[in-house]
């Protein structure tokens, strides 16, 4: 019935990215637009202004990095809308290392035991300078943050005997945040759309949104991932499938003439594509390498152990919170993926708990659920009787009452020999103190 898990709080206590689309439908889209790479996360908005409804940083932001490398401000936002989020620590950088001739940057990238080619080149390079100069405190949060999150993704990826390396891709995608979404409607760790991750089996409604499971919708992306292999046979396209769909890496392939290498193809690709592989790589660098250049993780806020517990009664949340006196906050955290803090029931559903809290959770359970159930999850009506009309008689129903109309011509005695009463029932139904009736009024029969 439990599971123990060991969860780090503070890694999974981060607020829902707003921000617009970077990847399409991994598996419809043909087209997807530049433009739709413009974008930084509201919670820098400190540093932010607005322009045309789409939070934009300040050039001077950009432009003096820019120049450093030679990557344009557009390219650079691909990744820094994945970074700027990140809350960021005292780690500091003890030396400079970003230096560093070609050649180090090369051997160690073959060095690291991965069965995806990590080649090195000037794109590369200027993305694993954007982690490890220009965002040494973001990739100090995510270096911690991994120790929960890797763990869970290594497991599924070894079950469908997949590369260990492809743990990277959610750095990309959602920057280790199971809350993240998008305007264009992406969510979670691997940043599903709504079609995909229904294609792949995660249940995704008003209550529940399993894009937003890390174990469930590392599982899909693990089937996802091996599905678009089968067909490529090369690591490197998959992942560039996984960001712009597999129509646009098929027209890439037949502008190339039929050559099936990323960087054969990589100038026919939408260009935010391009970038998306040479980041992967890059994010493969700063994590292993991030210590090499005085990069330490971020410290553990909190630490907590967590029990989940299958259940297949219908909840809330907030009787959870009140009778165990957990913060709405913090079983929000720890349960991402049920969208208005309710576990529909008739089917399981797992709820996670901090472990000290599960055993009062066992022993108050009916009163837990008996907790203000009538306006928390009780408040829809199961079953409405319709106002229904009788051919016949012409009179309809509503809630147990049968309600009649007058008709011209129509008398008391008719109407009682029409639905088997007396005048007398008739009179006393309606508070009649006489035998006439108006055409157009409506007349109770409690019967």
């Amino acid at each position: 019935m439990k599971k123990l898990t060991f969860i780090f709080f503070a890694l999974c206590a981060i607020g829902i990215i707003q921000a617009q689309e970077v990847k399409t439908d991994s598996l419809a889209a043909d087209t997807l637009s530049v433009e739709s790479l413009e974008l930084v996360p509201l919670q820098a908005a400190d540093s932010l202004v607005v322009e045309d409804s789409i939070i934009i940083p300040p050039q001077p932001y950009y432009t003096e990095w820019a120049k450093d490398t030679n990557i344009t401000d557009i390219e650079m936002r691909t990744l820094d809308w994945a970074l700027n989020w990140l809350d960021t620590t005292d780690c500091i950088a003890v030396h400079d290392t970003t230096t560093l001739p070609d050649s180090i940057y090369k051997a160690r990238l073959q060095a690291l035991p991965c069965v995806i080619e990590l080649p090195y080149n000037e794109r590369v390079r200027a993305f694993i300078l954007r982690y490890v100069k220009r965002s040494p405190k973001q990739v100090a949060r995510l270096m911690r943050m991994s120790e929960y999150y890797f763990p869970i993704f290594e497991e599924a990826l070894c079950r469908y005997n997949l590369p260990y390396e492809l743990k990277y891709v959610p750095i990309i995608e959602s920057a280790l945040n199971p809350m993240a979404r998008s305007h264009a409607g992406a969510a979670g760790l691997w940043q599903f759309m709504p079609a995909t991750g229904k294609l792949f089996g995660l249940e995704i409604n008003s209550l529940v949104d399993e894009r937003m499971d890390p174990i469930k919708a590392t599982d899909a992306a693990c089937r996802f991932l091996s599905g678009m292999y089968a067909i490529y046979q090369d690591w490197n396209l998959v992942i560039a499938a996984y960001n712009c769909g597999s129509g646009n890496v098929n027209k890439a392939i037949r502008r190339a003439g039929g050559k099936r290498d990323f960087w054969s193809i990589y100038p026919y690709l939408p260009r935010e594509t391009r970038n998306y592989v040479p980041i992967f790589i890059a994010a493969n660098y700063a994590m292993n390498y991030g210590q090499e250049h005085g990069i330490c993780k971020a410290p553990i806020e909190k630490a907590m152990i967590t029990d989940t517990i299958r259940t297949t009664q219908r909840m809330h949340l907030q009787q959870v919170s009140e009778n165990l006196g957990i913060s709405m906050d913090e079983l929000r955290r720890l349960n991402p993926q049920y969208s208005r803090d309710i576990l529909p029931g008739g089917s399981t559903y797992t709820l996670c708990l901090p472990s000290e809290k599960t055993g009062q959770y066992i022993d108050m359970q009916d009163s837990i659920m008996a907790y203000k159930a009538d306006s928390l999850i009780n408040n829809r009506r199961a079953e409405i009787d319709m106002a229904k009309v009788t051919s016949i008689t012409g009179a309809y129903r509503v809630n147990g009452m049968t309600y009649y109309t007058i008709k011209r011509g129509d008398t008391l005695g008719g109407i009682a020999k029409k639905f088997h009463c007396t005048v007398k029932q008739l009179k006393q139904w309606n508070g009649l103190k006489s035998d006439n009736i108006r055409e157009g009024k409506k007349l109770k029969i409690c019967r």
